[in-house]
């Protein structure tokens, strides 16, 4: 029988350490001379993603003003449809303001309108709203006709624009072009002058316009109407009265003997 052979027992030459027991994230291969956190083959290890409280990555502030633009969009709409209702409700008060005017008050307006639109651009300056007004009973002064203007009248400078064309035509010369920058820069509309010019008559008390007419005759000022002021009416409107017939309505009515009818005479008549 042959002799048994006894063996050595294994014994490692450093001792095995399990990876069951590792902390998690540690290098499973020690220290190695790569470092830096690198893996064996020069790998970087994944770094963690930040996350950004506020909304993601960088998303909070594109959404923040995206928001701010969608406000200050809503309030722009907002504020061009209100000003375009307070347009159309002001529009539509004027025009029921002129249609209280009889059809002879209206053409009485329009045509001191078209006759002061001097360069026929549906638009009077401050000199020519001043006399258009004038000529239609109302001597307004400086002061209330720059507020008309600047209520109701729109800046040269944009008429211009929507049509240059016309600048030329408006002002052809150097000489044509007002020599102040005051308030020949505001321009009012056909529309707007009938407004202010219907709102005027239609504050007009009877005894004013009863008066206005009176002046009409009474050309030179006398404070009565004679003869004289008769003929020249009756012929400036092609009536062909007779002397006769004109003595005759002095006489009617001079009841003071004084050769013709004064004031008080003339309201008397046509107050009846």
């Amino acid at each position: 029988m042959a002799a048994s052979t006894s063996h050595q027992p294994f014994a490692p030459s450093r001792p095995y350490t399990s990876g069951l027991g590792r902390t998690p994230g540690a290098n499973t291969f020690g220290t190695t001379p790569y470092g830096g956190g690198q893996t064996p083959f020069g790998a970087p290890q994944p770094q963690q993603q930040q996350h950004n409280p506020a909304g993601g990555l960088g998303g909070g502030t594109s959404t923040a003003a995206a928001a701010t633009q969608q406000q200050r969009e809503a309030q722009r709409l907002e504020r061009e449809r209100q000003e375009r209702a307070e347009r159309e409700r002001r529009e539509a008060e004027e025009r029921g303001i002129v249609e209280q005017l009889s059809e002879e008050q209206r053409e009485e307006v329009n045509e001191a309108f078209s006759l002061f639109d001097l360069d026929k651009d549906a638009h009077i300056d401050y000199h020519e709203l001043k006399v258009a007004l004038k000529a239609l009973g109302f001597d307004l002064p400086k002061s209330e006709i720059l507020t008309l203007l600047q209520i109701h009248g729109v800046p040269a400078s944009i008429l211009t624009q929507q049509n240059p064309s016309s600048s030329h035509r408006n002002h052809p010369t150097d000489r044509d072009r007002p020599s102040f920058t005051g308030p020949s820069r505001l321009l009012l509309g056909h529309a707007a002058f009938q407004h202010i010019a219907a709102s005027k008559i239609l504050a007009r008390k009877p005894e004013e316009e009863i008066l206005r007419a009176f002046e009409l005759f009474d050309a030179e000022g006398k404070g009565r109407i004679d003869v004289e002021d008769l003929r020249r009416v009756a012929r400036e409107l092609g009536e062909g009265l007779q002397e006769e017939e004109l003595q005759a309505m002095i006489d009617e009515f001079d009841v003071r003997g004084e050769g013709g009818i004064d004031r008080e005479g003339f309201l008397s008549i046509c107050l009846g």
